[in-house]
């Protein structure tokens, strides 16, 4: 060891007690003065005023970190002093997982029969072609997994032929969606007759051209989608 290196152990070992018992308890003070501060003083080590910065001994003597006279192993928290270094903590959960995208719900159209067809056929008219072709289009924003189409028929009539009806409607709009490239297994059909009007009790005491006028919305088509609308 040359004389250099023993000179400055030598002062290290004269400045350090006073350090301690005298400037490193005026610097404790001041750090406990500034916990009101938005700088986090470390416990257990002497800092800079209210900077936040720990002392440090020279990188000759060790750059160690300076601690106080009531230092002990559970205050060894700050980052860079006596071996500690903070682990990156795991970011929460929900900022990991992407949020689970919202499911549709299924999407009903209800198309008017006399809007599709003549009264008593099942034969699509130009317009009713028309509407469809609108339907299609609009199925360009949806990812579906099913269509169903439902027909309907008013009260007018004998039940079993207007349940017949009902189900050929249903069919010729099947039909007429498979010919604009919707697969055949992708579509289902059904008829209910004249077992669901949504006229209720409105047109009763009508007859004639009254009453076929009054039951309109019960002869229907509905197309129900099942799917969800992309993003």
């Amino acid at each position: 060891m040359n004389k250099l290196s023993a000179k400055k152990k030598l002062i290290g070992m004269i400045l350090l007690p006073a350090f301690f018992s005298g400037a490193v308890t005026a610097h404790v003070a001041v750090a406990a003065q500034g916990h009101g501060d938005s700088i986090n003083q470390p416990e257990g080590y002497t800092s800079e005023g209210n900077a936040g910065q720990v002392w440090r001994s020279t990188y000759d003597l060790g750059n160690h970190c300076w601690r106080t006279g009531y230092w002990n192993e559970s205050l060894a928290v700050v980052e860079g002093c006596d071996g500690y270094e903070k682990v990156a903590e795991a970011a929460p959960e929900s900022a990991l997982a992407p949020a689970a995208a919202p499911v549709s719900p299924p999407e009903k159209l209800t198309f008017s029969a006399d809007a599709l067809f003549d009264f008593d056929s099942a034969v699509l008219k130009p317009n009713g072609k028309i509407a469809l072709d609108e339907f299609v289009r609009g199925l360009d924003g949806i990812n579906f997994d099913v269509i169903v189409a439902v027909g309907h028929a008013d009260r007018i009539g004998n039940p079993d032929y207007n349940q017949r009806l009902s189900v050929r409607r249903a069919e010729s709009v099947k039909a007429y969606l498979m010919s604009r490239g919707i697969p055949d297994s992708s579509i289902f059909t059904d008829g209910k007759g004249e077992t669901q009007p949504v006229t209720g009790t409105a047109c009763d005491g009508k007859s004639g051209q009254a009453l076929r006028a009054c039951l309109e919305p019960d002869r229907r088509v509905e197309v129900e989608v099942s799917g969800a609308r992309r993003r």
